[in-house]
C-alpha cells in the first residue's frame, strides 16, 4: 500500500451518477471484452488456410490474447487505481476497436497476432468496472452490481461462441472482428456518456521496473502452461520456461516488498481473505474452463464412437448460451445470500453447485438436453463464486487499491483456466479411441476431466473455508468514495 496521499479528481461539486446506467453501461462493457475471447473459436481449425500459415503458428492468435491479457490486467488495474479508472476503463476498450479493427483488415499471420494481442490488451474493463462500481454506488447496490458484472463474463463467453458460430457460417471470417469493433465503438460511447471518473486516486510514481519483472515472469510461465503440450512438458524450451518464471518472479516478489510504491502490493495480497480468496479463485477458474473444454467437444464428436452426439458448432455454443443467462439471472440472488451470509459463504455454496454439475455430467452425456442441464448447473455455480470474489477482495483492500486487487483476482482466475486447458488436453490425448484411422477423446477421458473439474470445485470449497468472515462495517466502508482511502487502510480479515 502506497503512502502517497489521494487526490480528488474533481475538487468541486459532482453530480450524482445514474447508478443503474452505470451498471448497465460498465455490464454491457464486460460482455463485449468477454464476447471477443471467444469470437476466433469458430475460425482456428480453418486458420492456417485463411493465412496461409502453418497451425503451429497460427495458434499464436490464441496465445497471444492470453499473454496479453496476463501482463495487462494488474499493469491496467494498478493504473487504474492511480490515475483514474474510467480513464484506464476508455484505454481498453479502445486496444479492443483497434484490435479488431486490425484484424478485420488482416489477411496475414503477423497483423492477426498483433490484432489480437490488443484485443487481449482490453481484459482489465471487468476488474476496472467492478472498482468503478465501488466508489460510484451507494452500498445497497453495490452486491447486486458487482455480481452482475462478474456475471458479464461468463454471459458474454457463453453467448460469443453461438454468436461466432453464425457469422462464420454465413458471413465472410472477417465479418466476426469488424462487429467486435462495432459492439467496442458502441460501449466506447456509452462509457463516455454515462459513467462518471472515480474521485479516488492513490497518486504517486508507477512502478515500471516491476511490471516488466511481472510480465516476464507471466509470459514465462503461461507460455509454459499454453505451449507445453505441442512442445513436449519434459522439452528444454518448456523445462526452462518454467524455471525462468519460478526465478523471475521469486525475484519480483523480493523487490516489491522493497519498493515504496510497488505494482502490486504483496502484503496486502498476504491479509488472509485477499490470498486465499485469489487461490480459490484459481481453482475455480481452472473448474470453470473444464466445461468449455469437454461439453463442446461431447456435442461435436461423431456418433459412431458411440458416446458423441455429432452436432454442429452452432449447436454446440446454443447448448451452452443458457449457462449465461442462468449466471445474469442469478447475480441478484448471489447478492442476497452475500449481504445475508456473507460472500464467503456464496463462495462455497457456489463452489459445491459447480461438483455437482459436473457429478451430474458424469453420469449424463448421452443426450443434448443432459448438456444443457449441466452447463445451467455449473453456469449457477460460477455466478454464485464470480458473484461473491469482487466482494471478498473489496472487504479486505482500501478503496485506492480497489482496481489493482481486482485485477489481480482476474488474473489468477485466467491461470487457472490456461492451467485447466493444459491439463485437460494432456488428459484428452492419452485417453483416446480408435476412430477410421483417427485418434478421437475417450469416453472415460472426457468422465476423467469431469472428475477433475469437480475435485477442482470441491478444493476451491475447501479453500474459501479458511477465509475469514469481513467485519460488519466493511461493505458500508468499502462502498463509500473517499479520498482518505488511502490513508485509511483496510480491514484485516483476521
Amino acid at each position: 500500500m502506497t503512502d502517497a496521499p489521494a487526490s480528488s479528481a474533481d475538487a468541486g461539486a459532482v453530480t450524482p451518477p445514474r447508478t443503474g446506467a452505470v451498471v448497465a453501461v460498465l455490464a454491457c462493457a464486460g460482455i463485449v471484452v468477454s464476447l471477443m475471447q471467444t469470437l476466433v473459436i469458430p475460425i482456428v481449425p480453418e486458420l492456417p488456410k485463411l493465412l496461409d500459415a502453418p497451425a503451429s503458428d497460427t495458434a499464436w492468435a490464441v496465445t497471444a490474447t492470453l499473454l496479453a491479457a496476463a501482463v495487462a490486467t494488474p499493469v491496467v488495474g494498478r493504473l487504474g487505481d492511480m490515475f483514474g479508472k474510467r480513464r484506464m476503463l476508455l484505454v481498453s476498450v479502445v486496444m479492443l476497436v483497434a484490435g479488431s479493427v486490425v484484424c478485420g483488415l488482416s489477411d496475414a499471420l503477423v497483423p492477426m497476432i498483433v490484432g489480437r494481442a490488443l484485443q487481449g490488451l482490453s481484459s482489465g474493463v471487468i476488474p476496472l468496472g467492478i472498482s468503478i462500481m465501488r466508489d460510484e454506488l451507494p452500498a445497497d447496490r453495490l452486491a447486486g452490481a458487482t455480481a452482475l458484472m462478474s456475471a458479464s463474463l461468463g454471459v458474454g463467453g457463453a453467448l460469443g461462441l453461438p454468436t461466432a458460430a453464425l457469422i462464420a457460417d454465413n458471413f465472410d471470417w472477417h465479418v466476426l472482428f469488424w462487429a467486435s469493433a462495432a459492439m467496442g465503438a458502441t460501449a466506447l460511447i456509452l462509457v463516455l456518456a454515462f459513467v462518471p471518473e472515480s474521485r479516488v486516486r492513490t497518486g504517486g510514481r508507477f512502478d515500471a521496473v516491476g511490471a516488466v519483472g511481472m510480465a516476464a515472469g507471466l509470459v514465462s510461465l503461461l507460455l509454459a502452461i499454453s505451449k507445453g503440450a505441442d512442445w513436449g512438458w519434459t522439452s528444454g524450451t518448456t523445462l526452462g520456461l518454467f524455471a525462468a518464471a519460478v526465478l523471475i518472479l521469486l525475484t519480483w516478489g523480493f523487490f516489491e516488498l522493497r519498493t515504496a510504491q510497488p505494482l502490486v502490493d504483496l502484503r496486502t495480497t498476504a491479509r488472509r481473505q485477499v490470498l486465499f480468496t485469489n487461490l480459490a479463485s484459481i481453482a475455480i477458474g481452472f473448474s470453470m474452463f473444464a466445461m468449455s473444454l469437454v461439453l463442446p467437444q461431447l456435442l461435436q464428436l461423431p456418433t459412431q464412437t458411440g458416446y458423441g452426439l455429432g452436432r454442429s458448432l452452432l449447436t454446440a455454443g446454443l447448448v451452452m448460451a443458457p449457462s449465461g443467462l442462468v449466471m445474469m439471472a442469478l447475480a441478484p440472488v448471489s447478492a442476497a445470500v452475500s449481504k445475508a451470509k456473507g460472500p464467503k459463504v456464496t463462495l462455497m455454496i457456489g463452489a459445491l453447485i459447480v461438483a455437482a454439475g459436473y457429478g451430474l455430467n458424469i453420469v449424463l452425456m448421452s443426450e443434448v438436453w443432459h448438456l444443457v442441464m449441466v452447463s445451467c448447473v455449473i453456469g449457477a455455480g460460477i455466478g454464485f463464486t464470480y458473484g461473491s470474489m469482487p466482494a471478498l477482495i473489496m472487504g479486505a483492500v482500501p478503496a485506492s487499491e480497489t482496481a489493482a486487487a481486482n485485477s489481480l483476482n482476474t488474473l489468477m482466475r485466467s491461470i487457472g483456466t490456461s492451467t485447466a486447458s493444459a491439463i485437460a488436453g494432456v488428459v484428452l490425448a492419452q485417453m483416446t479411441i480408435d476412430l477410421g484411422g483417427y485418434a478421437l477423446p475417450s469416453e472415460n477421458g472426457f468422465r476423467t476431466v469431469m472428475a477433475i473439474g469437480a475435485g477442482a470445485a470441491l478444493l476451491a470449497f475447501a479453500i474459501a473455508s479458511f477465509i475469514p468472515r469481513p467485519r460488519v462495517a466493511t461493505p458500508e466502508a468499502s462502498a463509500a468514495p473517499t479520498t482518505e482511502a488511502t490513508s485509511a487502510g483496510a480491514p484485516s480479515g483476521n
